[in-house]
């Protein structure tokens, strides 16, 4: 069931994106020179020599700086990128001039495919953020299988902008105070229009995911980048959840240089360096992606051994068209690995309800102080037509929601494979 809203307009997305004017690319490029972070920023372009439009530039996604870095590296050449709805939002004519083509998360868009193929035919760049999220944590996200057979389908070169210092400059979970950390981008050709005709889907997947691998962490080591703020670590248990000393889930604070326990009282300091050092007794993660991929294994084991689930009372905001959100009220959102997400509500005078199957969604977009609507955190959940940013009750619980998508999905991919051999 759909949300009554009696005369409710839909953005529409199947429509082909118009070629980005030139007078457009050189005011992009200037806007984005002018706006720069007063940090030392480069850019190095690696095995581009004589590559000229049309190319595939895939681009890893740490924060608003890369769509920065991205204009400043592609010009003078024109681009069209895939764009969220939420980006264009109250300014749907200034993405449409650019170019841009609007797509909602996580959702199977048919027109997608062809929008990209329009673009590439008319010569140009065709720019996208296949991790379709901003790093939580300083590592790749999830890439989808469906990429390999884009770009297979379409023939042309693949670019790979690879950016160093975004995720540290601007953490996810904390974009309100950046840090002072240079930039560094690598624009690579990874793949030429002949090694794609050759290639199969899955050799084109494996080098995309080589190619787009990174560690943020990792690289502040490598680069001795010493991260002095005194509020360096504060928000960081918006994404690192759950206590390694006591198990407690949710009771994480952070302050500060320190993340600590509610319920145990464990404390950890955020070194200049990027590691984390207990204050007391063990340090069970040093390297802070470590404590990140052990709550993502605890949460396989949850639904492995289903106990895990889901449900909450939620304020909801939608957003059918561009130039506002719609207050929906509350409503329930429940999930778990048989339904996926569902999320049931009344809307003038009328119940509504939305459901995502497990196997739909390969991910789920999360917001941290969500800056569109109020600044908590909440889901989005998105279906074709339509997106709900759902506002839990419950604190710091959307972390363990992505996770809780991903393993899902992972799970329930593998037994359909393994249905379809038999």
């Amino acid at each position: 069931m759909e949300v009554n809203y009696k005369k409710k307009k839909y953005y529409k997305t199947s429509k082909f994106p118009i070629r980005q004017p030139r007078i457009m690319t050189f005011l992009l490029y200037a806007l984005c020179k002018l706006t720069m972070p007063r940090v030392p920023y480069r850019v190095e372009k690696i095995n581009m020599e004589g590559l000229k439009p049309p190319y595939i530039l895939l681009s890893n996604h740490m924060y608003f700086v890369d769509f920065k870095l991205s204009a400043l590296a592609t010009f003078p050449h024109r681009v069209n990128n895939v764009a969220t709805i939420d980006g264009y939002y109250r300014r749907p004519w200034i993405m449409e001039l650019l170019g841009c083509i609007c797509k909602r998360k996580f959702t199977n868009d048919l027109h997608l495919i062809k929008s990209i193929r329009h673009v590439l035919k008319k010569g140009d760049i065709l720019c996208m953020y296949p991790e379709a999220r901003y790093s939580p944590i300083g590592t790749t996200a999830i890439l989808p299988d469906s990429l390999g057979k884009l770009i297979k389908l379409n023939k042309v070169p693949v670019v790979v902008l690879l950016h160093h210092g975004n995720y540290l400059h601007t953490p996810f979970w904390n974009y309100r105070k950046p840090r002072r950390v240079p930039l560094y981008t690598t624009m690579t050709q990874i793949l030429s229009a002949e090694d794609v005709e050759k290639m199969s889907v899955d050799e084109i997947n494996n080098a995309v995911r080589s190619a787009m691998a990174y560690d943020e962490y990792k690289w502040q080591k490598e680069q001795n980048i010493e991260i002095t703020e005194d509020f360096r670590a504060e928000g960081l248990h918006k994404v690192l959840y759950q206590c390694p000393a006591c198990g407690k889930e949710h009771v994480m604070r952070s302050e500060n240089s320190e993340i600590f326990c509610l319920e145990c009282g464990k404390r950890w300091n955020l070194n200049t360096d990027g590691s984390l050092a207990a204050l007391a007794g063990e340090t069970e993660f040093s390297h802070i992606p470590d404590w990140y991929e052990w709550q993502r294994a605890q949460v396989r084991k949850q639904i492995e051994n289903g106990t895990y689930s889901f449900s909450d009372e939620v304020e909801v905001y939608s957003l059918p068209a561009c130039m506002r959100f719609n207050d929906l009220g509350k409503a329930k959102l429940t999930h778990d690995s048989e339904n996926g997400f569902v999320l049931e509500g009344t809307y003038n005078g009328a119940p509504y309800r939305i459901q995502r199957k497990p196997h739909e969604m390969y991910g789920v977009h999360i917001e941290y102080d969500y800056c569109y609507i109020k600044p908590f955190d909440c889901i989005d959940i998105s279906t074709e037509k339509d997106s709900f940013y759902c506002y839990p009750s419950l604190e710091n619980v959307i972390t363990k929601l992505s996770l809780a998508t991903e393993e899902i999905f992972k799970i329930q991919s593998k037994k359909i494979a393994e249905a379809k051999k038999k």
